[in-house]
């Protein structure tokens, strides 16, 4: 799951929410407030999961959600596979 905050739109994170809202592949959320304030007034963030991802700019953030989601699948996958060989 990827949630935006609407607060947050100013950084251009609009554009980065549609990307994924439009690939059926992500489950994507707007708030009014995820309740990161000082977050949301220096940089685009986004919360991937439950975490926060953020950039210095929303393309950059685009491309750190990919790695967050990346890398949280991967770390699924690891402990799938822990859990199956004991």
């Amino acid at each position: 799951m990827i949630e935006f905050c609407a607060s947050n739109m100013h950084h251009g994170t609009d554009r980065i929410m549609k990307i994924f809202e439009d690939n059926d592949a992500f489950e994507v959320t707007e708030y009014g407030c995820l309740g990161n304030c000082g977050e949301c007034y220096l940089n685009p963030f986004a919360l991937v999961d439950g975490a926060i991802v953020s950039a210095e700019s929303a393309d950059e953030l685009y491309e750190h959600i990919l790695k967050a989601i990346d890398q949280q699948q991967a770390d699924k996958e690891a402990l799938d596979k822990l859990l199956d060989d004991l």
